[in-house]
């Protein structure tokens, strides 16, 4: 059985890359993970292509958690996977979740197997109340 992927989406690169290798050095290769931030052009933002490419590389038939780090990003996330479509869309979920945090738990969740669900509330847990 596959793990759940995990995918970070921030607004700045640097953050989204330095997130997924923590999460690298934390759960090593157990997991599928990608990240993507910026707009394209070296500025903060998101872009709902290279979200999709981000899924794409972190697929998992266990399903991908998207973690997020503000309102954009869950916008542009939420818009990438209403353009993957079904039947590839109720497999992935956009996690609104203490990125970095949530995206080690997550993948620590993730790589004992945890299902999709399982994964996200994980994640969830670290929200503040």
């Amino acid at each position: 059985m596959s793990n759940v992927g995990i995918v970070i989406v921030s607004h700045s690169p640097l953050v989204a890359q330095g997130t997924a290798d923590m999460v690298r050095q934390m759960v090593g290769d157990e997991v599928p993970l990608a990240w993507c931030g910026g707009n394209g052009h070296g500025g903060l933002g998101t872009n709902v292509e290279a979200i999709m490419g981000a899924i794409d590389k972190a697929w998992s038939d266990a399903g991908v958690a998207v973690l997020v780090d503000l309102g954009g990003a869950e916008t542009n996330s939420e818009m990438a996977v209403e353009l993957i479509g079904e039947p590839r869309a109720h497999k992935i979920i956009v996690c609104n979740a203490p990125i970095v945090e949530g995206a080690v738990m997550a993948a620590t969740e993730a790589s004992g197997g945890a299902s999709l669900r399982e994964v996200v509330a994980t994640a969830h847990e670290l929200s503040p109340s």
